[in-house]
């Protein structure tokens, strides 16, 4: 399963100054907080878990929320997602990958996952 999610960097950066980390905490843990380094970045995230969201074939709301996906980071700097142990089971998941890119004013990211 695949899911594709593309955001305007500056829809971000305009979330952000409104609203501060009540923003990112609306859609982030504390961990994943911890890693953003400016608005791209977080951009860059929250195109991860719709993206993540997609391929699961649900969108964010009732059987998969933002907090149920978390981001972390390899030990070189590459991205990659954890299922809470809930959506793990209810979609039979064995495996995820996940990529992020920016060009220009835009966060891309594409979430592959495999069912077990």
């Amino acid at each position: 399963m695949i899911g594709i999610d593309l955001i305007k960097t500056s829809r971000m950066n305009r979330l952000i100054e409104r609203f501060g980390d009540k923003a990112l905490q609306k859609f982030l843990s504390k961990n994943e907080i911890s890693l953003v380094k400016n608005h791209r970045t977080a951009a860059g995230f929250w195109a991860v878990k719709e993206a993540c969201s997609k391929a699961l074939g649900v969108g964010i709301g009732g059987e998969c929320s933002f907090h149920d996906i978390e981001i972390t980071k390899t030990l070189q700097g590459a991205p990659q997602i954890k299922l809470s142990d809930e959506v793990t089971k209810k979609f039979n998941i064995k495996e995820t990958s996940v990529s992020i890119t920016h060009d220009g004013e835009y966060a891309i990211a594409v979430v592959a996952l495999e069912r077990s």
